[in-house]
């Protein structure tokens, strides 16, 4: 049980550190936020990785990506949803007293962001799917638990640990010149993954 932790928890550890839109947010609300308002954005994350992480130990996503239509309609949500978000990101103003974040934009609105960032990725979908899942086969009973187990534990304390340094960075920015230049990274990997998508499709 104990290697079928340790094998769940380096696979998650290195299938979530690359550079991706979910992460991107993550930190980019740490630093443009008090920490605590960040926090239940790193939440989120967290639970939307649980949730893909179930569904692909479970089999259940192989199942429904199996029809072609419904990873063209993700694809296209997803592509459409980037493209937004990137708009946003783009055009955001750095709050420099902290008080809101992101445009302005309330706690709630950015935890929906967050879910459709994560859940509307096709490419964390794939990821979970093509690695996670097939990953998990060899594994039955407690040491399939100990596995997803470790793969949920790794994004939890992933994001939080984002939105930390994204707070650390933030408030070693008070003229928010750094922020507003993660804002437009940002807005660029958005733009960059929804092209990626359109020449996959």
């Amino acid at each position: 049980m104990a290697a079928a932790f340790v094998h769940g928890f380096i696979l998650a550890f290195g299938l979530i550190i690359p550079l991706g839109v979910q992460n991107f947010f993550v930190f980019s609300q740490g630093a443009v936020r008090r920490f605590g308002r960040a926090v239940p954005i790193a939440a989120a994350a967290g639970l939307c990785d649980m949730l893909l992480i179930t569904l692909a130990v479970s089999g259940v996503s192989v199942v429904v990506l199996n029809f072609v239509w419904m990873k063209t309609v993700l694809v296209v949500l997803g592509t459409l949803f980037l493209l937004y978000m990137g708009y946003m990101s783009w055009k955001a103003k750095p709050d420099t007293n902290k008080s809101n974040g992101h445009s302005g934009a309330s706690t709630l609105r950015l935890i929906s962001y967050t879910m459709m960032i994560s859940i509307l990725n096709p490419h964390a979908i794939l990821d979970t799917i093509g690695v996670i899942g097939t990953s998990s086969i060899q594994y039955s009973g407690y040491e399939k638990v100990a596995f997803t187990g470790a793969c949920m534990a790794v994004s939890w304390m992933w994001f939080f640990l984002l939105a930390a340094l994204g707070h650390f960075v933030g408030s070693k920015d008070p003229t928010g010149k750094l922020v507003g230049a993660l804002n437009k990274v940002s807005a660029l990997v958005m733009w960059a993954a929804a092209v990626y998508l359109v020449v996959t499709l």
